[in-house]
């Protein structure tokens, strides 16, 4: 019995892992791709992929690459409908989009990363974004300082990985430097900051709050560096609005 449970779990492992890659990837993936990204066994990929795509979770094309079904589609529909906070959210970014023609986005953390639930993107040529649900660590985003403020210094350090304080480019972010960030983001009730995973890219993140005041989500706009002062100040005065207005009374 134990034996057979122990099976089932593993291939809900499977399942989740089959679906994590393809989002990662963002696009439809082989099964040799799906075999050798999950590290599964090529029989059970195989016998996953069928009784999915026969559930219309996943879809097969013609040269044999799977991606997500339909009805994926409809179950996520689903949630952002029934979820109060991502539908008013919504409204809110895009709102903010129609205004200043600016990338938007809902984040919040994920254990101990952060990912963007919500984007908008800016209508002009260049503009800069995220990928939904893409997991990316703590240190590299406005929103990661803005949401630790009511952790302790040693709680923030069991948090996150070392190897997370290491940028793209190389560069490490020393931990006091990053708590002195969190210290100055819960201080002024949000946070902006310049370069980090981007060189170009400046972010300014405003805490939505629960019904105990502590900060659960961000509204994010991701813009240029070279965005002038008085357009900062205007973006970030609404940003904090509108976060204000998600929040729970």
């Amino acid at each position: 019995m134990a034996g057979a449970e122990s099976s089932r779990a593993r291939g809900v492992d499977r399942v989740i892992a089959m679906f994590r890659q393809l989002h990662i990837a963002q696009r439809p993936m082989s099964m040799r791709e799906l075999i050798e990204a999950t590290g599964a066994p090529r029989s059970s990929i195989y016998e996953l992929v069928t009784i999915l795509s026969e559930a219309g979770l996943l879809e097969t094309s013609a040269d044999g690459s799977v991606f997500f079904g339909r009805e994926m589609h409809y179950y996520g529909s689903d949630y952002s409908t029934h979820n109060d906070l991502i539908s008013r959210a919504h409204q809110a970014i895009l709102a903010l989009v129609r205004k200043y023609d600016e990338t938007t986005q809902l984040c919040m953390l994920e254990g101990n990363k952060y990912t963007v639930v919500l984007s908008e993107n800016s209508a002009r040529p260049f503009n800069i974004t995220s990928d939904i649900g893409v997991r990316v660590p703590i240190p590299w985003t406005a929103t990661g300082r803005l949401l630790l403020g009511h952790l302790s210094a040693d709680d923030i350090r069991a948090l996150i990985p070392d190897e997370d304080f290491v940028l793209d480019n190389g560069v490490r972010i020393e931990f006091d430097e990053f708590m002195r960030d969190v210290h100055d983001a819960k201080e002024h009730g949000y946070c902006c900051t310049e370069g980090l995973s981007n060189a170009f890219r400046l972010c300014m993140a405003a805490p939505i709050r629960d019904r105990a005041g502590f900060p659960t989500a961000a509204l994010c706009f991701m813009t240029a560096r070279d965005t002038n002062p008085e357009r900062r100040a205007a973006m970030l005065d609404d940003l904090l609005q509108s976060a204000k207005a998600l929040s729970d009374r």
